[in-house]
């Protein structure tokens, strides 16, 4: 791939990348795959899990649940290995690949003959990581991938950290909703002023060994009090 192609390739997935919430941005990630990069028919996201289970997001087609899912149950497969080892995995000619052959037999028979997987994000705190998935009709695809992929995954974790920055944001504002509701409530119930009503909430908290929005959503559960 020329110079040229793939500052065009960058300019476009700037441009399909748009800011959002973290589904939109899943979905937009698999969505610009298929647009811009090259010999991309289809596109899905592998998460694996703190547990270790793995599941797929936004597959930009229904046949990729059962791609994926074969290669979680085979334990084989390029989608498979960047999410649980390697960082980048490459099969041009997944028919004669010799790493995947319980895999490969069943994507060929669903019409995939080449297939790329790239490790788009890894959180050691929260044991997660992710791996982007592309999928090709043409044999002989992603040879030419090396470049262009890895500054496609770059682009789309820097999407994924701003989504998840968005998404810890509205929980935050959510959570601090709750507790407010459930201060209220404790002011109402006990006569409390704000703040004994709310070290009231910290005190049982610290006593059950339980986080305060636990306790919150308890007490507002209790009275069956809308949540905003």
């Amino acid at each position: 791939m020329s110079d040229q192609h793939a500052l065009e390739v960058l300019r476009r997935l700037s441009e399909s990348l748009t800011p959002g919430d973290l589904d939109h941005t899943l979905d937009r990630i698999t969505a610009a795959a298929v647009e811009v990069l090259p010999g991309v028919h289809y596109a899905s996201i592998t998460v694996r899990h703190a547990d270790g289970h793995l599941s797929t997001a936004a597959p930009s087609d229904p046949m990729l649940l059962g791609l994926d899912a074969a290669q979680y149950e085979f334990r084989e497969g390029p989608c498979y290995e960047a999410a649980t080892d390697a960082a980048y995995v490459v099969s041009p000619h997944l028919a004669a690949d010799e790493r995947f052959p319980r895999y490969a037999a069943v994507a060929v028979e669903a019409g995939i003959r080449a297939q790329a997987g790239i490790r788009l994000f890894d959180t050691p705190n929260e044991a997660a990581q992710g791996a982007l998935n592309l999928y090709s009709r043409d044999v002989g695809s992603f040879t030419d991938l090396s470049v262009v992929g890895q500054l496609f995954a770059h682009q789309s974790a820097m999407a994924l950290d701003y989504a998840r920055e968005i998404q810890n944001l509205q929980q935050a504002m959510k959570t601090r909703q709750l507790i407010g509701r459930a201060v209220g409530i404790a002011m109402e119930r006990y006569g409390l002023s704000e703040e004994r009503a709310f070290a009231f909430l910290a005190r049982v908290s610290q006593a059950r060994n339980v986080k305060l929005r636990v306790v919150a959503e308890e007490l507002v559960g209790e009275t069956g009090a809308p949540e905003a």
